[in-house]
């Protein structure tokens, strides 16, 4: 992991919003920096390779690819984290929020009803 991933990272296995990330995420043949499963959220650290040569093309065929299994991907600059690493933080917990959770909790709705229970 570079310097900008890790100083995320320290921050997003803190659970910001009762949030749980994973890092080095496996996903089809690829693997994504951080990923809030629960909000379908990758997080790519993009240093600056990844404005040259094809990696441009190369990156953009890759969120191609995530966003047709369903998730979102936000493409963060390195250089953003090592300036503002709370702006950076706020802006992933403030983008998880507007996704909504994948699923409700059955916590606020109790559980489905046992098969052959009326309703």
């Amino acid at each position: 992991m570079s310097l900008p991933e890790i100083l995320l990272w320290r921050q997003l296995r803190k659970r910001p919003d009762g949030l749980k990330f994973r890092k080095q995420v496996p996903i089809g043949q690829m693997t994504v920096d951080f990923a809030c499963l629960e909000r379908r959220l990758i997080i790519e650290i993009d240093g600056e390779s990844h404005s040259y040569g094809d990696q441009p093309r190369r990156d953009a065929a890759r969120d191609a690819i995530l966003r047709r299994e369903g998730f979102r991907v936000m493409r963060i600059a390195a250089g953003d984290v090592l300036k503002d690493l709370d702006a950076v933080l706020r802006y992933i917990v403030l983008t998880c929020s507007e996704v909504g959770p994948l699923h409700r909790s059955a916590a606020l709705n109790g559980p489905p009803p046992r098969a052959g229970e009326d309703l």
